[in-house]
């Protein structure tokens, strides 16, 4: 356990990618001192966790409002008197593949894609439904020079058509699914941001692409980008990059997307799953120097 905190109790995982955090309670607005130090352990650890926090759907978003402004999250329907809060609910005879099931950062494809993630978890199955988070700062590092050079210059083109286009994979889906997903001719729009990250705050460089959200590189053929994005979705969660989160009731986890991927594991068929969550807005991209 960390002890440089003198308000908060951080139990980092292995590598530091990942941390729970307690010795706070988050259903009231954090006095200065505290959101200080829990921003800190964010910035550090990437994925914070919190377990034990009961809280409301008012008290989920001013916790989330202490970190920004809301993100805007298009494609899903909110919750009805809740706009800044979607449910993710499966129930347990659903047989679609649940939500979130495939390596992305949360609306990538936007000009100003979310800084953070806010996942609140309200029944949890009692088999199943892991998170699985990956370390784009590592990947990152890990890379022979000579490729950092090549990926520093890059700029990969984003869309959300795969999954949400007019022919995308929801518009093909032929289950019944309990969370209301919107098709729309808007998402196979595109954006272009830098395929290595600087984060704002750590001024560190990370890994910005993934299998759902990448369309392509830009100034490339579509094989050789095609080879360059395959290489690197299998470097980028290599197992000794990878932190598998367990869930627990009333447990409330915050990642940061312009350093991560992550993946919604299933194996949780015939068992309820409810999640609340909520988005960080962020900023424009900055590409590495």
């Amino acid at each position: 356990m960390e002890n440089h905190y003198k308000h908060i109790r951080v139990r980092p995982q292995p590598h530091a990618f990942g941390a729970e955090i307690t010795g706070l309670s988050i259903d009231k607005p954090l006095p200065a001192a505290v959101l200080d130090e829990v921003t800190k352990a964010w910035a550090a650890h990437l994925v914070i966790y919190f377990p034990d926090q009961p809280l409301t759907h008012s008290e989920l978003e001013a916790f989330t409002l202490q970190f920004g402004e809301f993100g805007v999250d298009p494609y899903i329907v909110p919750m009805e008197d809740h706009p800044h809060i979607l449910e993710l609910r499966r129930e347990a005879d659903e047989k679609a593949v649940n939500f979130g099931a495939q390596w992305h950062s949360d609306w990538s494809f936007q000009q100003e894609p979310p800084a953070g993630t806010i996942l609140h978890s309200k029944v949890t199955p009692p088999v199943g439904g892991d998170t699985l988070y990956a370390d784009g700062y590592r990947a990152y590092d890990e890379l022979s020079d000579t490729m950092k050079r090549l990926l520093d210059g890059l700029v990969a083109i984003h869309s959300a058509g795969l999954p949400y286009g007019k022919d995308g994979l929801f518009a093909k889906e032929t289950e019944t699914r309990s969370m209301k997903i919107v098709v729309s001719e808007d998402a196979d729009k595109t954006w272009p941001h830098p395929l290595v990250r600087v984060h704002p705050v750590t001024r560190r460089k990370a890994l910005y692409v993934s299998p759902v959200y990448t369309q392509g590189i830009e100034g490339m053929t579509r094989g050789e980008s095609a080879a360059l994005l395959g290489y690197l979705y299998q470097h980028m969660v290599r197992d000794e990059y990878v932190y598998r989160h367990r869930w627990a009731p009333n447990m409330l986890t915050l990642w940061d997307n312009r350093c991560t991927l992550h993946n919604a594991d299933g194996g949780y068929d015939g068992h309820l799953r409810v999640m609340h969550r909520t988005t960080i807005a962020g900023e424009r991209p900055l590409a590495a120097s």
